[in-house]
């Protein structure tokens, strides 16, 4: 709490330094304070849910971030960004930093980025939440992205602490790039937090635009989740043992995309394998990593697979949107989590927009397997 007091009271004094140097007749403002940009969004929502044994009716504050960025010796961009949403409670919805990082920019094939930012996986991860157009990230990016994922780290917004390298190149008589690369080494335990195994995840990806709007990529992951803590194995004679230290569970990842936009239209897919083992328990506040046992209940692969399409009604303006949202936690049928959805989205200007949606799920691991969810977001950028 105490780093987030200190980041917004930089953020404050920052902007009202800008101000007041802005004030002064015949001041010369540094040139590295007089391209700081501060920006931020909210998203508040209102959700109705069905399930039974856990029906929902609910206003919540879904997410609110403010960021700061900008240049230095136009070839470095610079990045930090705060989130603030729920209690502070627990680690998934405390106020906490979800980017830190800056990248030298000097060539568009040959681009450095350092610090805490998204991981190079799949094409949704790294979208705005508000121009994703929908309730949430898809189920398969939630779990295998980095978000909330599989393995049990903490909630991190896709993202993780390293360094990656990426850019452009082939271009074709327009000038416009035709491939694209990005591969990163990261510390696997998602954000603010440090390496715990001494082993490092590796992940990349690569796509080609063949014409305007149309990207084919594919992604690779492979690398670890570590705790340090005890956990019960059972020997060969049927005996439980206890034991502690650091257990590390492998993480092999691959995903395949494909996206379109086209007059207004987007339409796009993405398809994420994984295998690798989880722990029992999920991350949530300081602490809970000390349970290293894992979870027999998922197994060690799991997959799932989106398609969505949002249709302009009115161009620039008013939008239809649906959505097959399926994700099997542990790569069978008898677990799938299947969402049907569409909805419409309202654009009162480019900065505010009325998202709206109605999900149909069917939840095989569930007795009842059957619920709606219905959502309705108010999102506001500055």
């Amino acid at each position: 709490m105490k780093k987030t007091i200190a980041i917004v009271g930089l953020f404050l004094l920052t902007t009202g330094m800008q101000a007041q140097e802005k004030s002064v007749e015949n001041t010369k403002i540094p040139a590295w304070l007089n391209n700081i940009k501060l920006s931020g969004y909210g998203i508040v929502q209102y959700q109705g849910n069905t399930q039974e044994g856990a029906k929902a009716n609910s206003f919540n504050l879904r997410i609110a971030r403010v960021s700061l960025d900008g240049r230095i010796a136009n070839d470095f961009y610079w990045k930090a960004q705060i989130q603030f949403n729920g209690n502070t409670a627990t680690l998934g919805s405390s106020p906490r930093v979800v980017d830190m990082f800056a990248e030298w920019q000097k060539y568009n094939f040959f681009m450095v980025k350092a610090g805490q930012f998204k991981r190079p996986f799949t094409f949704e991860n790294p979208m705005h939440p508000i121009d994703q157009g929908f309730l949430g990230y898809s189920q398969n990016v939630n779990a295998l992205a980095g978000f909330s994922d599989r393995a049990g780290t903490q909630a991190s917004n896709g993202r993780d602490i390293g360094v990656q390298i990426q850019g452009d190149f082939l271009k074709n008589n327009n000038g416009r790039h035709l491939v694209h690369y990005q591969v990163g080494v990261f510390n696997g335990q998602g954000i603010n937090t440090g390496d715990v195994d001494q082993q490092k995840d590796l992940i990349g990806g690569i796509w080609v635009m063949p014409v305007r709007g149309m990207r084919i990529g594919a992604f690779g992951w492979t690398g670890s989740y570590a705790r340090k803590g005890t956990w019960t194995e059972t020997d060969d004679t049927g005996t439980d043992i206890v034991k502690s230290g650091t257990r590390s569970l492998q993480q092999r990842r691959y995903a395949f995309s494909a996206e379109y936009k086209f007059n207004d239209w987007t339409i796009r897919s993405e398809y994420i394998h994984s295998t690798g083992k989880a722990f029992k328990t999920r991350n949530q506040k300081s602490g809970d990593t000390s349970d290293c046992n894992i979870n027999e209940a998922i197994g060690s692969k799991a997959d799932g697979i989106y398609a969505l399409a949002i249709a302009p009604i009115i161009e620039k303006k008013l939008y239809a949107k649906a959505r097959y949202d399926m994700y099997r936690p542990n790569a069978e049928w008898n677990k799938a989590k299947t969402m049907y959805e569409i909805g419409v989205n309202y654009l009162f200007t480019k900065n505010l927009q009325i998202n709206s949606e109605w999900a149909f799920v069917n939840d095989r691991s569930l007795a009842k397997h059957n619920y709606n969810i219905f959502d309705i977001e108010l999102a506001f950028r500055f």
